[in-house]
């Protein structure tokens, strides 16, 4: 059976009439009729009764546009639900935050994409730099928000933000009443950070500018900035933290501070494989339209 026979027929039906139906689906009346005797032929069953004032459905026509009725919505949202997978209006999207910088411009942005695209189901989760790089290699992830500097050829990683270092000490420490720490004044201090293996790159980059040249005496690793923070409360050492992470975490006992110029700074990217879904563009075009807005 012809579905277009069958949403002939059901048209037939709504307006009781093959003028009127005719000109609601913009085919010629002579058209209609022939396709509503070939249905009729095709089920061996008169459908409509012909009548001069229009036309009345059969008792099998009326079983025959109650069940057309529901094989044409079923198709309808079936076309809908594929033409919105293709552009991207369903579908899932697997992102992974960093665990430096859970919230900020990476939730912004989240949050913007959830309200945009509210067909698409969001599968979030958290991870270190290079947990989310393998994880995307993998295939187990489709972006990630990450750290870099990153050499990573079958990845694009694109910067979203640049964010400033501060440096978190004691608050009895001596640099605690200091406005602006200088280089020299940390260059032997007791220092709180996390393994390297969590992300390489960013690592090296706050090594290479708060102690240019040496190398920071590390007196404790904490597995993430929550646990620098405490540990630096409790005495421990002094903890390089991005601002808007360590601004987010203040902690009695804990003071931040600024350092002196050129003053350091760590990027937020985020690092994807491209084309892999419509989903993943639109999560790209409005990452777009973020960086423009800012």
């Amino acid at each position: 059976m012809e579905v277009r026979r069958l949403r002939y027929l059901v048209h037939l039906a709504e307006h009781r009439s093959f003028t009127r139906a005719a000109a609601a689906l913009h085919i010629a009346q002579p058209a209609l009729s022939q396709q509503i005797r070939l249905l009729e032929r095709e089920l061996g069953a008169e459908l409509v009764s012909r009548l001069p004032t229009g036309v009345e459905l059969t008792p099998v026509g009326e079983v025959a546009v109650a069940e057309g009725r529901q094989v044409l919505d079923r198709l309808d949202r079936a076309e809908r639900a594929i033409r919105e997978a293709v552009t991207g209006q369903v579908g899932r999207l697997r992102i992974a935050y960093t665990r430096s910088a859970p919230g900020g411009v990476a939730s912004d942005l989240v949050d913007r994409f959830r309200a945009h695209h509210p067909g698409i189901e969001l599968a979030l989760t958290t991870g270190w730099t290079a947990r989310n790089i393998a994880d995307l290699r993998d295939g187990s992830l489709d972006a990630a928000f990450v750290r870099p500097p990153l050499e990573i050829p079958d990845l694009r990683c694109d910067t979203l933000s640049t964010e400033e270092l501060l440096l978190a000490v004691p608050a009895e420490h001596e640099l605690a009443s200091v406005r602006t720490v200088r280089r020299d004044q940390i260059a032997d201090q007791p220092v709180i950070l996390w393994p390297r293996e969590n992300a390489p790159g960013m690592y090296d980059r706050i090594v290479n500018q708060l102690w240019p040249g040496s190398t920071p005496r590390v007196v404790r690793e904490e597995p993430d900035d929550e646990q620098l923070i405490r540990a630096v409360a409790d005495n421990a050492g002094i903890a390089p933290v991005p601002a808007p992470r360590a601004r987010s975490l203040r902690t009695r006992g804990v003071r931040l501070k600024h350092l002196a110029a050129p003053r350091p700074t760590v990027e937020l990217a985020l690092a994807y494989q491209p084309d892999t879904s419509p989903a993943l563009d639109h999560f790209l075009e409005l990452r777009d339209v973020n960086a423009r807005q800012g």
